[in-house]
Parts: C-alpha cells; sequence; structure tokens
C-alpha cells in the first residue's frame, strides 16, 4: 500500500507541474489573442494547430503514447481558442447573425401555410399555435410546396412537422430547412390520438380495408394485428384518409386519423386512441420568410456541416460544454454528392443576445462549415 501511495504522491508532483505549465501556457495564449486583435486576424488557425499535431505524433515512437499525445494537445489548443473567442468578445469583436429581435409577433395580416388538408395534424398545429390571430389559412399538397409558398410571398408563415415521439425525425423537412432561406420562429406540440373513422352506421366489423398515412399506420400496428381482417393502405395524409372515405362511401372503408375529421367529414368514431403508444406527439416548427426571434426566445436551432475527420464533431460540440449550454437535440444528415460529409443539426437553450450563446457561435463559425443559425424561438 505504502508503494502505491509513493506512486500516487509522484503523480500528483507532476500534476501540479502540468497544472502551472498550462497556466502560462494560457497566459502565452491570450497573448495571442491580443495580437490576432489588433491585427484584425482569426482566432482559429488550421495549418498551425495541423503543424503541431503532426511533429508531436512523429516525435514519439509508441502508436498509442503519440495518439494521446496528439488528443491531449487538441484539448488545450481547443481551450485555448475557446478563451480567445471570449477575449475577442470584451473587445467589441462580437460575432452577430442577421436575426432581428422583436417584443412580439403581429399575425393579424399574416396568410399561414400547411400540408395537407382540412383536419390533417398540421392544421391541429396551426390553429393550436395561431388561434385566430391570423388573416387567413390554406394547405397545400406537399411540405416542399409550403416552403415555395414562403418564398414566393404567397404566405407570411408554414407550420411543418419536424419529429415524432416514436416515429423519429421528419428529415424531409431538415433537409428543405437548408434548401430554403427561412427561420423557425415558434414550435408547437399536438397530441396524436389516431382515431378508427367510418361512415354513420358502420361497425368495425364491418371494416375490410382502412387508409392513413404510412406512419399513422406504422403507430397502430397493435390494433390492426388484433383485426387481421382489415387490410391497410397508405396515402399521403391522415386526413387525405378521412376525406377518401366519405367520397367513396363505402361501409367496409375507414380511416385512421384525427378525431377532428369525424367533424369535418361527417364521420363516425368507431374506436378512439387506437396508436400503440398513449404518449404520441408530434413537434410541429412554425416557420418564417424573415430572420426574427422575439427577445424572449429561449431555443436556438443551427446546422453546420463536419468534414469527416476523427474529432471534428466533438470539437464542435465542445463550444456548447465549455459555455454552459444545454443541448436539447442533435440530428445529422448526408451532403448530397460529398460522400461521408454530413450536416448537423443541434437545438440547444439560449438567446442571439446571451454572451454564452455569441461565444459558442463564434467558434462554430470559424471551425465549421457553413453555420446557419435556423432560428430563435
Amino acid at each position: 500500500m505504502s508503494q502505491l501511495l509513493e506512486i500516487r504522491n509522484q503523480i500528483d508532483d507532476i500534476d501540479s507541474q502540468i497544472s502551472k505549465l498550462f497556466s502560462k501556457r494560457i497566459d502565452l495564449a491570450c497573448n495571442v489573442a491580443m495580437y490576432k486583435i489588433a491585427n484584425n486576424l482569426d482566432v482559429f488557425d488550421p495549418v498551425r494547430e495541423n503543424e503541431k499535431k503532426q511533429r508531436i505524433s512523429e516525435s514519439i515512437e509508441d502508436p498509442f503514447l503519440s495518439q494521446a499525445m496528439v488528443e491531449l494537445f487538441s484539448q488545450i489548443m481547443s481551450l485555448s481558442k475557446k478563451i480567445q473567442y471570449r477575449m475577442l468578445a470584451e473587445a467589441g469583436r462580437v460575432w452577430n447573425s442577421d436575426y432581428k429581435s422583436v417584443d412580439s409577433f403581429d399575425f393579424s395580416n399574416a396568410t399561414v401555410v400547411y400540408q395537407g388538408v382540412e383536419g390533417a395534424y398540421s392544421q391541429m398545429a396551426q390553429i393550436s399555435f395561431f388561434g385566430d390571430s391570423i388573416k387567413k389559412a390554406y394547405h397545400v399538397e406537399t411540405w416542399r410546396d409550403a416552403m415555395e409558398a414562403l418564398q414566393n410571398g404567397q404566405a407570411d408563415f408554414a407550420v411543418l412537422p419536424i419529429e415524432n415521439s416514436t416515429a423519429g425525425s421528419v428529415v424531409e423537412n431538415y433537409d428543405l430547412m437548408t434548401e430554403f432561406d427561412v427561420s423557425i420562429i415558434g414550435e408547437q406540440i399536438i397530441d396524436i390520438n389516431h382515431a378508427l373513422l367510418g361512415l354513420p352506421g358502420a361497425d368495425i366489423s364491418d371494416i375490410k380495408t382502412v387508409y392513413s398515412h404510412p406512419q399513422a399506420i406504422m403507430q397502430c400496428d397493435r390494433f390492426l394485428r388484433e383485426h387481421p381482417s382489415i387490410e391497410a393502405k397508405s396515402l399521403e395524409n391522415t386526413a387525405v384518409s378521412a376525406k377518401k372515405v366519405k367520397d367513396d362511401n363505402d361501409p367496409s372503408c375507414a380511416a385512421i386519423a384525427g378525431e377532428l375529421n369525424a367533424r369535418l367529414y361527417g364521420l363516425r368514431v368507431l374506436e378512439r386512441n387506437i396508436q400503440d403508444e398513449q404518449n404520441n406527439i408530434t413537434r410541429f416548427i412554425i416557420i418564417s420568410k424573415d430572420h426574427v426571434y422575439k427577445k424572449d426566445a429561449g431555443q436556438v436551432s443551427v446546422s453546420f456541416i463536419l468534414p469527416h475527420e476523427s474529432g471534428t464533431l466533438y470539437q464542435a460540440l465542445s463550444h456548447f460544454i465549455f459555455n454552459g449550454l444545454n443541448m436539447t437535440r442533435i440530428e445529422s444528415r448526408p451532403i448530397k454528392d460529398r460522400q461521408w460529409v454530413y450536416r448537423f443539426f443541434i437545438d440547444f437553450s439560449g438567446n442571439l443576445k446571451d454572451d454564452a450563446t455569441i461565444n459558442a457561435l463564434r467558434g462554430l463559425s470559424e471551425e465549421t462549415e457553413e453555420l446557419r443559425v435556423l432560428g430563435n424561438y
């Protein structure tokens, strides 16, 4: 035991020396920051960092120790950069987005677009978020149509689903967010309670065919397995399915959709809450063509591209850790025509006026490709 204590004492002595040397190194990094401030230079110098990592790697023969030292110095340089970013901000070189803060939103003359037909869950989200404060709401066939309506000035806001608690992310809408120059100004959570809707006078025993969106069919798998005589057929939307049941007027057909559709299309609720998961929710985002946010907004969404290299995601995420920012979601999407290169989508708690948010975004803007702020809401 005494031998172990002696070894630990020696380790403590070495750690103390490392701490003192690290403090001296940070002081020198601060001097570098002052030089860069005076000469309007960027903090991140990838050529310098790569050269240093190469020298360290070549100076140690043991492969494991070589990799360990490269990782250690990568962290040291990362911390140095973060301190320099903070010094640049204190010196007035603040990173700014192109977003404008407002006290509140005026929806009185707004036109809102959503995908689907009347009765779609997107319409429910639109009603829940905007209430009766808007001028007009209308529906389009696809999510892309909704984005194009924003771009063309036909609508002021769009309502798009972005994730479901059981089916996961709506990846197409992540891609559309990067293709179109829009911003997220709000979100709305909707409980997804699927009902079996048939014609008046119909009974479950009459049903041979049920129509719905593929995800809704998947979310009601247990119910459908319990009724093997019912064949499920996919359509583009739950509300479209309800409308088809009404239009076809076939008592052997039913739809899986929200109960709102029963009132809209004169259908009968044959059974309620047939989804497998009773805690089934969908998160919708409210999209604007303008880069604006409310002063009291508390969540930021960003996207950025990272090369397919070791440690790049780790280094990017370290900006949130160092600045004390809580990430609430991370998603990745492949970049078309760039093999193994990805765009990452991150939500985190923050406001575009907060120092911590600004410092994190400054670091990301220098150390990633194509950083985009997607909204503060």
